[in-house]
């Protein structure tokens, strides 16, 4: 069966470059999302349940082929796709999607994960409800200076091994996906995705950082203010303030080991930097597909930085780290399947009125057609939830007009809503951002039993919902 669908995915990729692309009504290369019904989404809803139940109904099948998973659900809508909507149309899309989004993607995740994997934390903290506290705030403030990846591949690590001798520690690590992997990210376009999008749509790099630092500020502090109070009752009231002989991690000085990597975490943040400031004009066809070539180098120097780090660090450092290449193969294995299953879902999207979801879209606007910013908030947040938050940051910003300069000054309010939306949504699901994944699959890997797809939801629920109902009453109504 298995073998089946590779052979299948491979006769199309073949029949798709060896075929011209089919133009779209308008004349674009592109799929026209007025003309697709909501059964193109079935094979994106079936990837997000396969990650929701197969863990928790299969464990064992699903450890051993999430992947083949991940491939079926795309070929579920690329055969019919192609047959129905022609092969040419069908490859422009998936080369569109590897070319210019995944491959681009998981290359820095890949940079950050192998650089950061190459920074040791010697010694042992020791997890009280304060230090606990410090690093999910130090994590929060480095999020925004090296990304919600660098930040949390760089720190994660560290903070399990200063909570390994206790018994209650899911809470420790779903509080640092909330605050590191999320929200921390908020203050500057380097931080996550959707605002490193809207820098290149042309909205000023410190724009973000005057905009978000409240509703991050508000955000961060009553998580961590809430994170302090449940750790002080794990801490004092369920018997965790053990002796250090019951640490299985032994008593050392604190310390740094392969610090080189935060100068090659400085050179990833330069080559993000590059892509969005450095404009040549200069483009390459790739099957009708325009590649920039400020997007070539700096995804051929990520890279190089990868492989610099991986030469350069000692093989001592990464063993010391538990470093393994399993969560970011896990990532990249569903977020292919997700990437892949995710193109009609945006594209009913970006129709806005002409499509499908159009009466979701119609709820962003008033009557009169001005813009109603808690439901951009809502809006942009939930699907940012489920969907890719980068491409949704991007419909919700075209809906609201596309003029970065209108946005910032007579619509910054609205602006703010999509952004905040896009970011700090993200921490509602496993899926909302890429490093939720790897956070869970690290600490997984050092035997933290996390909560299933729908159990994270639980407490996304409880604790993320009221304050962002918070933020609104406080920022949008």
């Amino acid at each position: 069966m298995t073998k089946a669908l590779i052979l299948r995915g491979i006769t199309v990729l073949i029949l798709a470059l060896a075929s011209p692309p089919v133009l779209a009504a308008d004349g674009a290369t592109s799929v026209d999302g007025a003309n697709l019904g909501l059964v193109w989404v079935i094979p994106f809803a079936g990837i997000l349940l396969s990650i929701a139940i197969m863990p928790l109904a299969i464990p064992s099948f699903w450890h051993h082929h999430f992947g083949k998973v991940s491939l079926a659900w795309a070929l579920a809508f690329l055969l019919p796709f192609a047959a129905l909507q022609g092969v040419g149309l069908t490859a422009h899309e998936l080369l569109h999607t590897l070319l210019a989004e995944y491959i681009p993607f998981i290359i820095l995740l890949l940079a950050l994960f192998t650089v950061s994997g190459g920074i040791y934390v010697r010694g042992n903290l020791h997890g009280t409800p304060a230090l606990n506290t410090g690093l999910l705030a130090l994590g929060t403030v480095l999020a925004s200076i090296m990304g919600t990846t660098g930040a949390a591949m760089l720190l994660i690590r560290p903070l399990i091994r200063a909570n390994d001798n206790r018994k209650h520690n899911v809470h420790v690590v779903v509080f640092f996906i909330f605050l590191v992997g999320n929200i921390g990210g908020s203050l500057t376009p380097l931080g996550d995705p959707p605002l490193f999008l809207g820098f290149l749509k042309g909205v000023d790099f410190f724009w973000t950082t005057r905009a978000m630092f409240l509703p991050m500020l508000l955000a961060s502090a009553v998580l961590l203010a809430l994170f302090y109070v449940i750790d002080y009752h794990y801490y004092h009231h369920r018997g965790e303030e053990r002796p250090a002989r019951l640490d299985p991690t032994p008593d050392t000085r604190v310390g740094i080991e392969g610090g080189v990597n935060f100068v090659l975490l400085g050179a990833v943040i330069a080559c993000v930097l590059l892509s969005g400031f450095w404009k040549p004009g200069v483009s390459f066809s790739i099957f009708g597909i325009a590649v920039e070539l400020q997007n070539v180098v700096r995804d051929v120097l990520l890279l190089a930085i990868a492989g610099l780090s991986w030469k350069i660090t000692a093989t001592s450092v990464r063993e010391a780290n538990a470093y393994s290449w399993g969560p970011i193969l896990e990532v990249a294995k569903l977020f292919a399947g997700i990437f892949v299953t995710i193109i009609p879902a945006i594209a009913i999207l970006r129709a806005g009125r002409e499509g499908a979801l159009a009466p979701l879209v119609a709820m962003v606007s008033s009557p009169g057609g001005e813009p109603i910013n808690s439901m951009y908030f809502w809006l942009s947040g939930a699907l940012s939830s489920f969907l890719d938050n980068a491409p949704t940051y991007l419909v919700f910003f075209n809906l609201a007009g596309g003029d970065a300069k209108v946005l910032m000054t007579t619509l910054t309010t609205t602006l703010l809503a999509i952004s905040c939306g896009s970011v700090f949504m993200g921490a509602n699901t496993y899926i909302g951002n890429a490093p939720n994944f790897m956070i869970k699959a690290i600490a997984e890997e050092r035997g933290i039993k996390m909560p299933s797809f729908f159990g994270y939801m639980a407490w996304s629920c409880v604790i993320l919902l009221p304050l962002f109902a918070l933020i609104t009453f406080v920022f949008f109504r």
